[in-house]
């Protein structure tokens, strides 16, 4: 029963990693990036060096929503995609 218990969350453990992991193809944007992570948590760095973490809320050509903004509980952010240098993504 315990050797069970151990694969089973083995596994689980496995596909969580697998599950968070990045990949990009020869035609994606920081548009498809960001609409491939809609709902997690990303970082934007700007071409400012500021950077805004939340979660990916909406996205179109122009501009991403974020939301849950960490130390700004309260607000979201609307960011033009043309000031988005990187996005940043937890992978593990």
């Amino acid at each position: 029963m315990r050797a069970l218990a151990v694969i089973v969350c083995t596994l689980l453990f496995a596909f969580a990693v697998q599950a968070q992991e990045v990949s990009i193809t020869a035609n994606d944007s920081i548009q498809s990036v960001l609409a491939a992570q809609k709902g997690k948590r990303v970082t934007l760095r700007l071409r400012s060096g500021q950077e805004y973490t939340g979660a990916v809320r909406d996205i179109n050509a122009k501009v991403v929503v974020l939301g849950t903004l960490s130390s700004r509980e309260f607000f979201d952010a609307v960011v033009p995609l043309e000031a988005v240098d990187a996005v940043l993504i937890r992978v593990k």
